[in-house]
Formats: C-alpha cells, sequence, structure tokens
C-alpha cells in the first residue's frame, strides 16, 4: 500500500516548509525509540524512520514534486525522470534521479544537535527556535517493592490547553504510567504535549522523574540491596539462621556458619535489585553484620570464656 507521506506528518498537500519543520520536531519528539520509554521499542521505531522519510522526501523541492506527480513508488525506485529533466530523454534511458534515502538518525541530529551536523545547512540554525513550552517535571514517588517488580499508575493530571476560539481551558486527563523493574531515582518518563499550553504555542512536555521512597529494611546500592543485620556475640561464634523476607514476598534462608567478626560481610548473587536494561539480571544482596556484644560479664561468665577460648 503506497505510504501518504502528508498523513505521515499530518500536514495538508500545501504545507509550507516552516509547518514541514514543525510538524517532524513534533513527532520525531514523540516516536524517537530513546526519548520515550512509555512507547514499544520497536513500535517507535519503525514510525520514527517512517516520520523521518516522509520529512526527508518533502523537505525537498524535488523529491516532493516528483512524490506529488508519481507517488511514493517512482521516489523509492526511479522509475520517472524529475519534472525538470529536459525533454530530449529517451524512454528507454535510464532516469538521472535517485532517491538516497537520509539516516534517520543523522536527520534527527540535524534538529536537536549531535556529532553529524556539518555547516552551511540553514536547518542547524532552526534548531534554536522552538515553539514548544518548556517541558514541566513532577515527582513519582516509588516504593522500593515497585522498582524491584514494577507496576502501573494512574496519574490524574489537570493542564491548561488552547481550544478551538483560541482561548485557554483546563482539562483533567488520567496518564498510565508504567514502572520497570529495576529503575532509578532520577530516571524520567515523558508524556509529549502533556503539559501547558499557551497561545501560540505548542503545548510542552510532561515528564515524571523518579524519586525512590527510603526502605525500612534494605537499602539500594547501585543495582545491589544491602541490609544490615545485627547479631548477638554468642551467635557471631557459634552461627545462626537468618529469615529475610524479600521485596517480592518471598523468605530467603541464609545459614551463618563462619564465625562473624565486626564488619563482616555475605553476599547472595542474583537476589539484588533488577538490571533495568536487562530485567532478567539482578545485582547482589549484601548482608552485614553488627555484633551486639554483652555490656558486662559475671565473674562465672568470664571464667568459662577464658577455659572455652583457652586464655590464661
Amino acid at each position: 500500500m503506497a505510504v501518504d507521506y502528508y498523513r505521515v506528518l499530518k500536514v495538508g498537500r500545501g504545507a509550507s516548509e516552516e509547518e514541514l519543520k514543525k510538524a517532524y520536531r513534533r513527532l520525531a519528539m514523540r516516536w524517537h525509540p530513546d526519548k520515550n520509554v512509555t512507547i514499544d521499542k520497536e513500535e517507535a521505531e519503525t514510525k520514527f524512520k517512517k516520520i523521518s522519510e516522509a520529512y526527508d522526501v518533502l523537505s525537498d523541492p524535488v523529491k516532493r514534486q516528483i512524490y506529488d506527480l508519481y507517488g511514493e513508488e517512482a521516489i523509492k525506485f526511479g522509475e520517472f525522470p524529475p519534472p525538470s529533466a529536459g525533454t530530449g530523454a529517451r524512454p528507454d534511458s535510464k532516469p538521472p534521479f535517485a532517491f538516497n534515502r537520509r539516516n534517520a538518525e543523522d536527520l534527527y541530529s540535524e534538529f536537536f544537535g549531535g556529532s553529524g551536523g556539518g555547516g552551511g545547512d540553514d536547518r542547524q540554525g532552526d534548531n534554536q527556535k522552538d515553539d514548544r513550552l518548556m517541558a514541566a517535571e513532577n515527582k513519582l514517588v516509588c516504593s522500593l517493592e515497585e522498582l524491584y517488580k514494577g507496576s502501573k499508575r494512574k496519574m490524574r493530571v489537570s493542564r491548561t490547553v488552547i481550544d478551538d476560539s483560541g482561548f485557554p481551558k483546563t482539562i483533567d486527563e488520567v496518564l498510565a504510567v508504567e514502572i520497570k523493574p529495576g529503575w532509578r531515582k532520577g530516571t524520567k518518563i515523558t508524556f509529549p504535549e502533556k503539559g501547558n499550553q499557551i497561545p501560540g504555542n505548542t503545548a510542552g512536555d510532561l515528564i515524571f522523574m523518579v524519586e525512590e521512597k527510603p526502605h525500612a529494611i534494605f537499602k539500594r546500592n547501585g543495582n545491589d540491596l544491602v541490609v544490615h543485620q545485627r547479631i548477638l556475640l554468642v551467635e557471631a561464634l557459634t552461627g545462626k539462621t537468618l529469615e529475610l523476607m524479600t521485596l517480592d514476598g518471598r523468605v530467603l534462608t541464609v545459614p551463618i556458619t563462619e564465625i562473624v567478626r565486626p564488619g563482616h560481610e555475605v553476599v547472595i548473587p542474583n537476589e539484588g535489585m533488577p538490571v533495568s536494561k536487562e530485567p532478567t539480571k539482578k545485582g547482589n544482596l549484601r548482608i552485614k553484620f553488627d555484633v551486639k556484644f554483652p555490656s558486662r560479664l559475671t565473674s562465672e561468665q568470664k571464667h568459662d570464656i577464658k577455659r572455652v577460648l583457652g586464655g590464661s
């Protein structure tokens, strides 16, 4: 099925260069695979490439004219010479036009900055101008359990938009936020154009930034979980079996058979936080011990300790 590049960019067939730029900027920000973690990555990549292809064709006067006259196949396969070709071309001659698709990431870098920019391209000057309001940021306070298992939230937001008559009005929306296992403090979830709007401007983005709520037992250190366990001196010397409740509700049995010295640490692999980019992997659980010494000993207890430990 032929692709309607105008529909892809959501512009009319008479769209100006400036309208094309604004449409591309808005849609590229929304569908860039690394920009918005709430969108399926495969779907985002497909749409991002199609948006880039549409802008590549419609922003070039020659490509656009060929597309308007002959359609998508003429652009991609060079089935027709460009309209500006001379009338002396023979029907069996190879068309002098070839479609060279620009890399989607290179095109994105020209608009939003990157290492691919070269001198002389007037699009770079346009980078400095944007009719979008600054993004609004809100805290998303998450428990350690949510960041361990993942969860879904419904967030009710109120924002100002411009109605069809050009007047501001307040609307309420409920946004679905999916918290992925392993996310850390500072992770941002972006909802394009879900922020406030003023006349003459595109609505800004709405960003939720993850904040981690302190946990009563565990402390996070990167992908590791740290727990402090206090034991008696007799337990440090003779051993103990610990039972720890994990963040997903399991009971973890940890036998301590070695003598525990102050500052001793036991590491349990793969019982820490999930690694966000590799959900099947986890960090470590680190158990740090504090040994509680008795405040006083009777003479008999001192004698028994010396006898057992071999003191004189």
